[in-house]
């Protein structure tokens, strides 16, 4: 049986705070990943450590721990006029997850270019190295989801980067996927040094070059993502974190993350 715990992205309930750590409780999750870059009650900049000492009470006492932060404020580094706001927002929240007990804030940086040679290369290098070093000395992970270009790239540009275990990767094997079409098996072993955290998610690819959107996600266990193969390549690399489950569309998405509780414990129990 593998031993990963399964956790769930608490703004995917789309309900209160208390609510939601209630819900995800209910449905059999152990762990939460929560945003501190979207206007809620976890908004990074509404944040002192007495509220986030009232907001862990609420999650360990139903049982539950936060399993990464999200810190994504959608505008990655790739822009020098805005990135120094982007590192500064960035390290507020490394700093910020401490106090939730999380060593893992993960995040979008844009699109790594496959041309080292692009200008874009180096300034992105720049902020996510400098990052990395930071994450490096307070012994946390700024993790990068995967999805807007292939594993390899994104591996070659951890590899230039020189982090023990500041820059990291949080694996989206759906986005990866539906986005670049790459295989989400072989991206384990790719990104192997790197992932520390994983988000549970599935989707469609549609290789039609006349849709506007050629892909969709589903519920867990309904899309392209091979889950058994996905798992048993986590459990060969030696991971032993979160599968954290995400469903970002749905008409109801709390029943969707249950069923996706279910399914990630029998695929666990099974192998």
């Amino acid at each position: 049986m593998y031993n990963f715990p399964v956790g769930a992205m608490l703004e995917s309930f789309k309900l209160p705070f208390r609510e939601a750590v209630e819900k995800a409780a209910a449905v059999g999750a152990q762990g939460l990943q929560i945003y501190m870059s979207k206007p809620t009650v976890t908004y990074y900049e509404d944040l002192n450590e007495a509220k986030i000492k009232e907001l862990l009470k609420i999650i360990k006492d139903n049982g539950l721990m936060v399993s990464a932060i999200c810190g994504d404020f959608k505008l990655g580094f790739s822009n020098p006029e805005t990135n120094p706001l982007q590192i500064e927002r960035s390290r507020r929240v490394l700093d910020l997850a401490k106090y939730f007990e999380a060593d893992i804030v993960t995040t979008h940086i844009g699109t790594v270019p496959e041309d080292k040679n692009d200008p874009t290369y180096k300034i992105m290098q720049d902020a996510c190295g400098g990052l990395g070093e930071y994450a490096d000395s307070i012994g946390s992970s700024f993790a990068i989801e995967t999805g807007p270009e292939t594993a390899v790239v994104l591996r070659e540009f951890l590899d230039s980067l020189g982090s023990k275990k500041g820059m990291a990767v949080n694996m989206d094997p759906a986005n990866l996927k539906m986005v670049m079409d790459d295989d989400p098996v072989q991206a384990v072993y790719t990104l192997k040094d790197y992932i520390v955290h994983t988000h549970a998610k599935d989707g469609l690819r549609f290789n039609d070059p006349t849709l506007e959107k050629p892909f969709q996600e589903v519920p867990l266990g309904q899309g392209h993502v091979d889950f058994p193969k996905y798992l048993a390549a986590l459990e060969e690399i030696g991971y032993r974190g979160f599968l954290t489950i995400e469903r970002e569309c749905g008409a109801n998405p709390a029943a969707d993350i249950e069923m996706a509780v279910k399914y990630l414990n029998k695929v666990k129990a099974e192998n």
